[in-house]
């Protein structure tokens, strides 16, 4: 066998299989056709060699059988050579006749030579920075977390009276165009807090001043740049019923509200607490930052050819990814992409930069693992989960 270097991170590997070793798939192959073809007095799979020639010639048992052949042959291969392939090879077969040897050329792509050159200087600066600068946190950013707290323990308390912002009230509601109930356009004891504007414009601001058992029709335009497209800056008529008007009634921020929470004994010891888990947020955010920074600092100092096949498979573990995320949205794939207005191949077209990015930072932090002979234990990696 041989082995030649294409580009981008291709190679040619020409192979031979002695014919003592491959005429045993022969007999494989006439096997897997006889299965295959019907011939009466013979069961599937007992119909004779010779038969079986006459049914789908002799040439077509040689492919099968070499191919057959190859498929163990080729894995046996590489990994006696130490060629590091990637996904499939392209195969063909150069010399097949029954009794020589068989002869056949497998063209795949291999992982890519990576080369690092005058790294340490740059990496060295970015962790020294990060080794420098001090974590702050701000009465401000304390304050809001706190305010956050006491927002997350409100409590609704159920009013007669006119409905005000900031209120939380459950409605019944229609939205007709031309008459006709749109698509997903009602609802039944729909829960929704005044002023948080999580409806098109003007929605809420019809409920405030309206009391319970009261109902309302008016008319409102859907914004230009609604996802709807057929919706989008066109006119509408709302019916909205107001079913209960609650008050929403947030904590003071003092020492029973810090007690409330269970484990502290003033406002005093829940600020220490804030502050100490907000300086462990700022710390991870500042850990993934230099990370980053790290990365594309490598990225800048390498060198390697990508295999398309490598970027083909990132982009396809994107799609992967984006489809969950919609799903999470409660939508499909296409729904999503209609309204944006976009095809899977734009996507493809689109996240190409970004996969390749991908693959080059894999490919760099696997190269630094491989040249520092960095190993993680499996009992740290034990402690760790």
């Amino acid at each position: 066998m041989s082995i030649e270097k294409k580009d981008k991170s291709m190679v040619e590997i020409k192979g031979k299989i002695e014919w003592k070793k491959w005429e045993k798939f022969i007999e494989k192959a006439v096997k897997e056709f006889s299965k295959e073809i019907k011939v009466e007095g013979f069961r599937p799979g007992k119909v004779p060699k010779a038969i079986v020639e006459q049914k789908v010639g002799k040439a077509a048992i040689l492919n099968l059988a070499a191919e057959k052949a190859i498929q163990e042959h080729y894995p046996e291969l590489v990994e006696k050579e130490k060629v590091d392939v990637i996904g499939a090879p392209q195969v063909k077969i150069l010399k097949l006749k029954e009794g020589d040897d068989l002869e056949y050329v497998a063209i795949t792509a291999v992982m890519p030579e990576v080369t690092l050159k005058n790294w340490q200087s740059g990496i060295k600066k970015i962790n020294k920075k990060y080794k420098d600068k001090k974590i702050e946190i701000t009465e401000e950013e304390i304050e809001s977390e706190l305010s956050k707290l006491a927002n997350s323990r409100t409590k609704l308390v159920t009013v007669n009276r006119k409905a005000q912002k900031d209120d939380a009230v459950k409605v019944d509601f229609q939205v007709r165009k031309d008459g006709v109930v749109i698509e997903g356009g009602s609802a039944k004891d729909h829960d929704l807090i005044l002023g948080k504007n999580v409806f098109i414009p003007g929605f809420e601001e019809e409920i405030v001043g309206m009391k319970e058992g009261e109902e309302k029709t008016f008319e409102l335009v859907f914004p230009k740049e609604y996802h709807e497209k057929n919706l989008a800056g066109q006119p509408a008529q709302f019916t909205v019923k107001l079913n209960l008007v609650q008050e929403r009634v947030v904590p003071d921020i003092d020492d029973e509200f810090a007690k409330s929470l269970g484990k502290f004994e003033s406002l005093k010891d829940l600020k220490k607490s804030i502050e100490t888990g907000l300086k462990k947020e700022k710390k991870m955010q500042q850990k993934s930052e230099q990370r980053d920074l790290l990365v594309e600092e490598l990225l800048t100092k390498m060198e390697a050819e990508i295999p398309e096949v490598l970027i083909h498979e990132e982009i396809h573990r994107m799609l992967h990814e984006f489809e969950d995320q919609v799903r999470g949205m409660g939508l499909t794939t296409e729904q999503y992409l209609e309204q944006i207005g976009k095809t899977k191949d734009d996507l493809e077209k689109d996240w190409r930069p970004q996969a390749e990015k991908r693959i080059r930072a894999s490919l760099v932090l696997r190269e630094l693992i491989k040249d520092k002979e960095i190993e993680i234990d499996n009992k740290k990696i034990e402690e760790e989960m």
